[in-house]
């Protein structure tokens, strides 16, 4: 009790410049964001690196509907912007730690919508896997964060808990896009090739399912610990790798049930984990712990 009227009070100027920090970041990931959809004079990202990042450039890429999850991420990311001023915000030692690290991740965010719009795919490739890398190991902090102290609200947990978590899945799955994306072009293979040639002989369309299968692995792990709004958006993008590859121009149907069923793991374990548990729709991390707060 203390030690919170001692934060809320003495602390209170650094809490303040972070949250503006933090909202500063957002606001530059948002002008980013829609740079990267093409205003501004932007190049869109399905256009952009030489295509290597459309929804048909690879095996294991979304189709285009995927990226609709974005709005709903950017939604989170301006809430959580807003919300660090509220007097709750500014007191929690919690969200002390965890504010660099989602400045960080729009901050990164953003210099990856940069990083793919370099213009050669064999600049803005590695670039922007490089950092998608330290995106993902930025969330995963987060994650970390998250699960080690219970949020003291349900907003807290809508807001932090829930939206970093939905960036944290949807990064995991894009992160495979790239990285294939980087490989396909590394081989020489064009952008929504219908039968990529990989060195050996190996069939492009096995290593998209060994791709998946470590995926949905991945998927199960984070499922287990927990969490159900990462599983979510990682298992949406699994399902729109899927129809990318069942209805999209160049068909691969062995992926696209791969990615289905990979999709369909993921969120059986997590209800499954939900259910034992205990506390169906546990996003809202440690619900139980919040009603002392």
């Amino acid at each position: 009790m203390h030690q919170h009227h001692h934060t809320a009070g003495g602390a209170r100027p650094r809490p303040l410049a972070a949250a503006v920090a933090t909202a500063a970041s957002a606001v530059a990931a948002l002008l980013l964001a829609a740079w990267g959809s093409g205003a501004f004079g932007g190049t869109t990202v399905q256009d952009a690196a030489g295509g290597y990042l459309s929804a048909t450039a690879t095996p294991v890429a979304p189709a285009a509907a995927a990226f609709s999850i974005w709005s709903l991420i950017y939604l989170g990311l301006l809430a959580y912007a807003v919300w660090q001023f509220l007097p709750g915000a500014l007191a929690s030692g919690r969200q002390r730690a965890l504010r660099p690290w989602a400045a960080a991740s729009m901050l990164l965010n953003a210099a990856w919508l940069w990083a793919a719009q370099l213009g050669s795919p064999s600049v803005a490739l590695p670039v922007s896997l490089a950092v998608m890398l330290a995106l993902l190991a930025v969330l995963c902090r987060m994650l970390v964060l998250h699960l080690s102290t219970p949020s003291a609200s349900f907003l807290e947990s809508v807001v932090s808990d829930g939206t970093f978590g939905l960036y944290l899945g949807w990064i995991c799955v894009a992160t495979v896009a790239n990285a294939a994306a980087l490989v396909a072009a590394l081989l020489g293979i064009a952008p929504g090739a219908a039968q990529p040639a990989l060195p050996g002989g190996i069939s492009a369309a096995a290593v998209a399912v060994v791709v998946l299968a470590v995926a949905a692995a991945v998927g199960v792990a984070l499922a287990l610990r927990g969490r159900i709004s990462p599983l979510l958006s990682f298992a949406w993008g699994l399902a729109w790798i899927a129809v990318g590859r069942l209805a999209g121009p160049a068909p691969m149907p062995v992926v696209g049930v791969t990615a289905a069923v990979a999709a369909a793991v993921i969120l059986a374990v997590a209800i499954a984990a939900r259910l034992k548990a205990g506390r169906p729709g546990r996003p809202l991390a440690h619900r139980s712990k919040e009603a002392p707060a």
